[in-house]
């Protein structure tokens, strides 16, 4: 496998090849794809993709938007990230991300957000464990939308968009160590005052049991709703087989 090289996307063919690993990847209809117009108006409005180049060919990429917070702060918002598929499970999405850290850094940002499916276990794990990310909030049916991000999944499943809402304190302890390779800071407390767990196999459950798989979604809808009005907070994934989980816990200085 080549070296991987992490720069941005300037060129109207780089552009270019960032919609068709949308495509390739989402699998989204063409109107839920972010054009390369898109792409261009939000780089000069302050916004930013960064690629992953292998030689010449774009095998990962991510789109960074300028935000503003409720402080009237200029922040970050996180807006895709795609991985070509044989390029996935090598590191690459987590060099992307960590790129993206250091180049808000740069700019003077402290802060960037996104959103992910909170029903989707390896990206639980990779926003909360590997990049030391929170959560506090919950969006339901957050795009509107029906489709599903997995190609192999069935269509017209009525299964609503929802999304948890990832916040990245860029220097937090616990971002900082794990940005540098070391273990992460220990959390407040090692038990969680709540689970929330999800179902092990969400693609195969929408896929068999749509009815099923749309109750599920309900429930955890409920008890993330439920959790965040009490002042919880979100700040690790329990990964298992059986029943992965959500850990939520009290909040306190460690966590914004």
């Amino acid at each position: 496998m080549e070296p991987i090289l992490i720069r941005e996307c300037v060129t109207i063919e780089e552009l270019d090849n960032c919609v068709k690993l949308q495509r390739d990847i989402f699998g989204l209809p063409d109107l839920e794809i972010s054009p390369r117009r898109h792409l261009i108006v939000s780089r000069q409005a302050g916004g930013w993709t960064l690629g992953a180049f292998a030689g010449e060919r774009l095998v990962g990429f991510v789109h960074h938007l300028a935000a503003v917070n409720g402080k009237n702060e200029i922040s970050g918002y996180s807006h895709m990230m795609a991985v070509a598929r044989d390029y996935q499970n090598h590191g690459v999405g987590a060099r992307l991300k960590w790129a993206q850290r250091e180049r808000a850094l740069a700019e003077g940002r402290s802060f960037v957000k996104w959103t992910w499916d909170p029903m989707q276990a390896r990206n639980a794990h990779f926003n909360l464990n590997r990049l030391g990310v929170t959560a506090g909030s919950y969006a339901e049916n957050f795009y509107g939308t029906d489709y599903v991000t997995d190609p192999d999944q069935q269509r017209g499943s009525n299964i609503d968009s929802d999304r948890v809402i990832a916040s990245w304190d860029l220097r937090a302890d616990r971002v900082m160590r794990l940005a540098a390779g070391s273990a992460p800071s220990p959390l407040p407390t090692p038990t969680p005052t709540l689970k929330i767990s999800i179902p092990p196999d969400w693609a195969g459950l929408v896929k068999e049991n749509p009815a099923r798989a749309r109750a599920e979604q309900l429930r955890v809808r409920a008890e993330f709703i439920l959790a965040f009005s009490t002042g919880l907070i979100c700040a690790g994934f329990e990964r298992g087989q059986e029943s992965p989980s959500y850990l939520l816990f009290e909040r306190t200085n460690d966590f914004t």
